[in-house]
């Protein structure tokens, strides 16, 4: 509990920051996550889990997600490990999305438990403001438990009546309702023993592996010994402690003893597979609305973790390509590559619309580039250059080679030209024609590296040294 508790307060240190100073750390983080010595260890976790609450917070301020009040945070807290940043209509085996919180408390308020509702809310409202945690987490626990019986009851109902079934299925509201109604149940009947594996598990697993695979397998198995229906849920806790959540398959390969991808689904852990699998499919969602909007959050990371992923599937288990599992997964594949496929392929275009070498006479006097326009430039140059670190499992080798040796033979090419431009610039167009040069030294470094643009950079001032004496002569 101490660690969701902190990850709660490091959520509202990051909403509170501005704009600009959240943009800017995003940018840092992403640099240090893609730098290769800081690929692995707790500098990287610890990366990575600012990164997935950064993302957290910007789509959160984005899309208006509503926020819920004190008595609901305090009852929905069994289900934090369960909770999944994804849309509603999504299928993530035993998670819930976040924005289905708010359709779930109403019905249980309105339909379920109206009047304890109430009550709760006004005592647990009342223990906070008498700084008494602890009462309020005793009056929460014991309407978690009323609440369990009532949606065990219901559900009960539900299966046996259809009727029964899609009244309770349009009271809740949600796309999943069903399966929603039913994770909220097990989630807090099981909240107990889930709570306890959490304790055992370490805060962060960077390579679930040799002996810490064998000790997570035995917890998990501890935790669901009692109650089947908590199995899935004892997986997904380990889940969230993995740095890299893929890894989560390594438990079915184990409880196999083949990296078969058959031999994995005839044992009770092949659910792994569809966990992560479902995870790999969020991930690529959020990656073309970040890519649609243009405003990306971390795209590069998320490019990195994605590839990671893939690399994890299709190494460690034998996924036959005609198998449900295989299908799935070249599809997954097919739809990045088409995803970044007018990324990659805009990105030579963009630049030569702001480096062509213009005429006097269309250069407006005294103008220069616009910042925002070469800035969101820099970023697609340096997310196509992250894309050939990962092209080969991203199925985008062929393309990202073309693109990146096109843009290389275009600013090799035109630098001269944009210095002869600077060199020869008159009053009026000059600070347009230097501004060429700049966003040219800039790309530059991202394609040839600091110290090549560096040279360039020095070069640009030496014309621009020339171009000023020759004008006071």
């Amino acid at each position: 509990m101490a660690g969701a508790d902190t990850i709660e307060r490091l959520r509202q240190f990051l909403r509170e920051l501005a704009p600009q100073a959240r943009s800017m750390l995003i940018g840092e983080i992403e640099r240090s996550l893609l730098r290769e010595e800081q690929a692995a260890g707790a500098d990287a976790a610890l990366h990575e889990l600012l990164l997935q609450e950064l993302r957290r917070v910007v789509r959160d301020q984005r899309a208006g997600v509503p926020r819920i009040g004190s008595a609901a945070r305090l009852f929905f807290k069994p289900l934090e490990p369960f909770l999944v940043d994804d849309r509603a209509d999504h299928n993530h085996p035993g998670r819930i999305a976040r924005s289905s919180l708010e359709p779930l408390w109403t019905w249980i308020r309105r339909d379920l438990l109206p009047q304890d509702a109430n009550i709760l809310a006004g005592e647990v409202s009342a223990a906070l403001l008498g700084n008494n945690e602890p009462q309020a987490d005793h009056i929460t626990r014991a309407f978690q438990d009323r609440v369990v019986i009532v949606i065990d009851t219901n559900l009960e109902a539900a299966a046996s009546d259809e009727a029964i079934r899609r009244r309770m299925l349009a009271q809740i509201g949600t796309h999943r309702a069903y399966e929603d109604a039913t994770t909220l149940k097990c989630a807090l009947n099981g909240r107990d023993a889930l709570a306890t594996l959490a304790a055992h598990l370490p805060l962060r697993i960077g390579n679930l592996a040799r002996s810490q695979l064998d000790e997570c397998k035995a917890m998990v198995e501890r935790a669901s010994v009692r109650n089947g229906e908590l199995f899935l849920y004892a997986l997904l806790t380990v889940m969230t402690r993995l740095a890299a959540p893929w890894q989560l398959i390594r438990l079915g390969v184990k409880a196999a003893g083949s990296d078969t991808a058959a031999r994995v689904a005839e044992t009770h852990y092949g659910v792994a597979i569809s966990i992560v699998l479902a995870d790999l499919e969020r991930l690529v969602g959020e990656l073309r609305d970040d890519l649609r909007s243009g405003r990306g959050v971390a795209v590069c990371a998320m490019l990195k973790t994605i590839h990671d992923a893939l690399r994890g599937l299709r190494t460690e288990l034998d996924l036959p390509v005609d198998s449900t599992w295989g299908r799935a997964l070249s599809a997954l594949r097919a739809q990045i590559a088409d995803l970044l496929r007018a990324e990659i392929e805009s990105m030579p275009g963009r630049v030569r619309r702001l480096l062509r070498p213009r005429p006097s006479i269309e250069i407006r006097p005294n103008s220069e580039l616009d910042a925002g326009e070469v800035a969101e430039t820099e970023m697609l140059v340096e997310f196509v250059g992250a894309c050939r670190l990962f092209a080969g499992e991203l199925a985008i080798n062929e393309m990202t080679q073309r693109t990146f040796a096109e843009l290389q033979q275009y600013l090799d090419s035109g630098m001269r030209s944009l210095l002869d431009g600077v060199r020869h610039a008159g009053m009026a167009d000059r600070s347009f024609r230097q501004s060429q040069v700049d966003a040219a030294v800039r790309f530059c470094a991202k394609v040839f590296g600091k110290q090549y643009a560096s040279l360039l950079d020095k070069a640009a001032e030496v014309a621009s040294a020339k171009e000023r004496k020759t004008a006071r002569a």
